[in-house]
């Protein structure tokens, strides 16, 4: 059985398969999704890998103007013959379709014939995303810190409506950046309002300086403007 077709082999519609599919997978009780459908840890966890390599690409060509080159492109189309030939040599899709346990909203995640979408469907959006993002630290040690990323309209941390997922753009050390579009910086992206971001714990004692926006995958144009300048100490 073909499975070409279920993986998406545009840019931004991977981004948001990778982005999506991964979520899927770790979401649900009493056990993820992903051991539910037959799913191995080692394949999760490279279903991942294909996410954290792709994101801070698509980010860059995605910001035409600045960070857009055919290099970036190319390795992105690289990322998506990839993670369809992973897909096909492991038969994962196949795997899924044939799962006693999967439901069509499972299908539906994974873009499998007969499956339906296993999120309320909503208009979309046509307007530019204008709600800040507000974020509160907890330092975890080590290097590591919780970020809890909220909206004006939200009393718990979670992804604003209009979004799928909250941007960010960081760097550590004791100058901070004149702006978002310094040099140098690092991006990130989190389809979650709570995770943790690892710093090297070498790092103590030092900044971080960071921004946040309310991010879409789908429609980059539409995602929210930058926050002002965060700075928390690592620990």
């Amino acid at each position: 059985m073909t499975t070409g077709t279920r993986i998406p082999r545009t840019i931004n519609g991977f981004g948001t398969y990778i982005v999506s599919t991964n979520a899927y997978i770790l979401a649900g009780t009493p056990e993820p999704n992903g051991v539910r459908i037959g799913l191995t840890a080692e394949e999760m966890k490279q279903w991942k890998a294909f996410e954290t390599e792709y994101t801070p690409l698509l980010l860059m060509y995605n910001d035409v103007m600045n960070s857009r080159t055919r290099a970036i492109r190319n390795s992105l189309l690289g990322i998506i013959d990839e993670a369809t030939a992973y897909d096909q040599e492991n038969h994962i899709l196949d795997r899924i379709a044939a799962s006693p346990n999967a439901t069509v909203y499972d299908l539906g995640a994974f873009n499998i014939n007969g499956g339906v979408s296993p999120k309320t469907t909503r208009t979309r959006t046509v307007t530019a995303i204008k709600e800040p993002v507000s974020v509160t630290f907890i330092q975890l040690g080590g290097g590591i810190i919780a970020i809890k990323c909220y909206s004006t309209s939200g009393a718990r941390a979670a992804i604003f409506s209009d979004a799928d997922s909250v941007q960010f753009l960081y760097k550590t050390g004791t100058v901070a950046p004149t702006s978002v579009n310094e040099e140098g910086m690092k991006t990130g992206l989190s389809t979650k309002g709570t995770f943790n971001l690892e710093l090297n714990p070498e790092l103590k004692g030092k900044n971080l300086y960071i921004y946040f926006r309310w991010y879409n995958t789908r429609h980059p144009n539409l995602s929210g403007p930058w926050s002002e300048l965060q700075i928390t100490m690592i620990l």
